[in-house]
């Protein structure tokens, strides 16, 4: 770090850190308010049918309980992210095991599960469809026959059955890209279905005050989103929505979404008491918004001397039964399907497709895992078709400096043939001796930062302390002590000297919140912004005190001096107090943002290395390396923790993390059948940080919250192939497709590099 930050550079812990591990702070499954219930659902047991009759009388009957719903008890409107086409209750059909049917509301769970117990329903079976492919097809069941008619459809809609949502990019011409080519090569892979895996479950409390306004609580990441949602499904201005803060046990892309809260409201508004609504786990992954199963066909023309000329990429992802949970309908990590390379000729499809399967959402980096896993996969094996070293294959074709992506983006400050080869540098790559049975595989991704609207006050007060005013939930990610970090650097003071005070929704118009790498870049400019206009407002005012022009004067350490040889100096609470108000209101500095997406990326190239045991398949991680192109880092402890916590996520999904269904059932209904990583499941570690490039973000920073977690998988894959010849195409690589691909393989060989 320069010498002359002070507050940035520094391993401050995490704001929310003492209160979590206390048990003080504040999540919504805690909240108990006067007179409270608690509300329950029944789910559809089948994954398409009609629904016939809902006989409620008995539910009705159980003692405590105050409301029971069904879908015709509520207006007929859908809700969604952007996309609304999820009913809050079912009310004709259901369309995936564990749809909410109908729900109650009782003073306690047990008896709200009582009531939920003695609920009737009549279905009558549909034909259900499961598989994407299947489902495009003309033959196949329309999940939605009234599709055209959902608010946030993208236009023109589809024509192909079941897809919401059909998009494509597209660069040079790809029939003259294959006809320059030498040598065509096709694959087609596949990604599972996985849960985000955060410990709290969704958790929701309604109250309707006496004012008629809706008081939320909910662990959702975006309540001005959430408030327009509500908004609108409600049909009631947001103005009579508040949402208050809450802290978020764990997020990773899924906690972005309404779930319980609009039908939580229907319970409140019905039994006239506030009510909670907390998910298990069964439900979570039954019906919670997991990430996205993708079918992924990539085509591409190379020549003998190993350039890419031509990409062709087809992906279909199983959106499940709705589309309610995605912010922009469609995935968009399905625009790196090209990877970070100079391609001249590209074509990419996307599908977003309906089946009867759970609804999916987001999750960290959504989609770029899945096309990581197929477009890197694919780099591996035209590298051995071709005879070719994957790392000198890879850079070959690495996107530099004043090319433009597979998608036809121009970027600025292209770091990516850096990090691949500082990767390779740390790995020994090409420099030691093959092992039997032991593989290292590389790749490499990127990431860009999100954009949105954010807005920030701060304030300081004549005994000199200073407060951030936002309305940022935190995610855990500690975003809040980035905040105060920008703050204490522009204001040269140490970050204890900044107070973050979380704000409700009434506080301002809106805020984007964390998602899509964005919090630093974009909230990180609304702090950054306050904070100057503040320091300039200080600035004025300690002219006029100190006689002295402002461009003569200095701002460090946390006091306004003069510069030159008669130096006088007043610490920033001596100038507040000279021009403290009557009222002795604090000086304030505020900003509002709403940023662009920048003109450049980050990148991140890994490698692993595995050790596989032919006998039996499994495989043994013995060591992950991730480089990172970075800019400067602000926060040496938590951008380390985004890192390796990325790392350990990529491999969950890479070798062990997979929601199970069978005729849109799913068998892995608790997480001991759902197996995320222990400790005992980690290797050997290891980050290079590139030397701080240009970023995007205050003070010259980039974002690393969704980087670490994109490679894993397909740097894992690439290794078990190296070490035993076994290509696997379906994730997760697992003991049992592997043992398979040594037995079809015959006699295990030692595959050099």
């Amino acid at each position: 770090m320069p010498p002359s930050f002070s507050a940035l550079g520094q391993p401050v812990p995490q704001d929310e850190g003492p209160d979590k591990v206390s048990g003080k702070a504040l999540y919504a499954a805690d909240l108990m308010l006067p007179g409270m219930l608690w509300g329950k659902v029944l789910r559809s047991p089948y994954p398409h049918a009609n629904i016939l009759s809902i006989d409620t009388a008995r539910a009705k009957q159980v003692p405590a309980v105050h409301a029971v719903l069904t879908g015709q008890d509520l207006p007929d409107r859908r809700v969604g992210r952007l996309l609304r086409d999820i009913p809050v209750l079912a009310r004709d059909r259901v369309l995936f095991i564990g749809e909410k049917v109908a729900a109650v509301a009782a003073e306690t769970p047990e008896a709200a599960q009582q009531a939920i117990d003695l609920i009737e329903v009549e279905y009558e079976e549909r034909q259900p469809v499961y598989d994407p492919l299947e489902a495009m097809a003309s033959a196949a069941p329309t999940l939605h026959p009234r599709m055209t008619d959902y608010e946030g459809l993208p236009q023109p809609p589809s024509t192909v059955n079941n897809v919401f949502a059909h998009n494509t990019w597209s660069k040079g011409n790809l029939e003259e890209g294959f006809g320059a080519a030498d040598l065509i090569f096709e694959h087609t892979f596949n990604a599972q279905l996985m849960h985000q895996g955060y410990m709290e479950p969704h958790a929701c409390v309604v109250h309707i005050d006496g004012d008629g306004r809706a008081q939320v609580w909910a662990n959702n990441k975006g309540p001005f989103m959430l408030r327009d949602q509500l908004a609108a499904v409600w049909d009631m201005p947001k103005e009579q929505i508040r949402v208050n803060p809450t802290s978020i046990g764990g997020d990773f892309g899924g906690k972005g979404s309404f779930m319980d809260v609009p039908l939580c409201y229907y319970l409140a508004l019905h039994a006239g008491r506030p009510v909670k609504m907390v998910m298990d786990y069964i439900q979570e992954l039954m019906a919670g918004n997991p990430r996205h199963p993708a079918v992924m066909t990539l085509k591409t023309g190379v020549t003998q001397d190993g350039r890419i000329v031509a990409h062709q990429v087809r992906i279909v992802f199983n959106s499940g039964a709705y589309g309610a949970f995605k912010p922009r309908v469609f995935i968009g990590g399905a625009d790196h399907s090209g990877g970070p390379y100079q391609i001249p000729h590209v074509q990419i499809d996307s599908y977003m497709v309906y089946t009867n399967n759970v609804p999916c959402g987001h999750m960290r980096s959504p989609g770029k895992p899945q096309v990581a896993f197929a477009v890197e996969s694919h780099m591996d094996m035209l590298a051995k078709e071709l005879g070719l070293d994957p790392y000198e294959f890879r850079m070959h074709n690495i996107l530099k400096d004043g090319g433009t992506t597979p998608v036809g983006d121009t970027l600025q400050h292209i770091r990516a043939e850096e990090t691949l080869r500082q990767a390779a540098e740390a790995a020994n790559w090409g420099r030691t001796a093959k092992q039997p049975n032991v593989g290292v595989g590389i790749a490499i991704s990127d990431q860009a930062q999100g954009a949105g609207q954010s807005s920030a006050s701060v304030t300081i007060d004549p005994s000199g302390e200073v407060k951030l005013f936002m309305s940022l939930w935190d995610t855990g990610t500690g975003a809040h002590t980035i905040m105060r970090q920008i703050v204490a650097e522009t204001l040269t003071l140490p970050p204890d000297r900044v107070t973050l005070v979380m704000q409700d929704t009434d506080a301002i118009p809106f805020e984007s919140g964390p998602g899509g790498t964005r919090v630093t870049y974009t909230s990180g400019q609304a702090a950054f912004g306050a904070a100057q206009d503040l320091r300039d407002k200080l600035l004025a005012v300690a002219a006029e005190v100190l006689d002295t022009p402002v461009d003569q004067l200095n701002l460090s350490g946390g006091r306004i001096g003069t510069v030159g040889e008669a130096q006088r100096s007043m610490a920033l609470e001596e100038v507040v107090q000279h021009a403290a108000s009557p009222s002795g209101q604090p000086f304030r500095g505020e900003m509002s943002v709403t940023s662009t997406r920048p003109d450049m990326t980050s990148f991140c190239a890994q490698v692993a290395e595995v050790a596989v045991d032919p006998d039996t398949g499994q495989v043994t991680v013995n060591k992950i390396i991730s480089a990172h192109d970075v800019g400067t880092i602000m926060n040496p402890l938590t951008h380390q923790g985004q890192i390796e916590g990325g790392m350990i996520q990529g491999l969950g999904y890479g070798v062990m993390e997979e929601i199970m269904t069978e005729d849109g059932q799913i068998s892995t209904l608790s997480l001991g059948d759902y197996k995320l990583p222990t400790v005992n499941d980690i290797p050997e570690l290891v980050t290079v940080l590139l030397d701080p490039g240009p970023g995007p973000a205050p003070y010259q920073s980039k974002g690393i919250g969704e980087s670490s977690n994109i490679p894993v998988a397909v740097a894992i894959a690439n290794a078990v192939a190296d070490a035993v010849g076994v290509r696997i195409t379906d994730l997760p690589v697992t003991a049992e497709k592997v043992f398979a691909g040594v037995q079809a393989l015959g006699e295990p060989v030692v595959h050099g590099r």
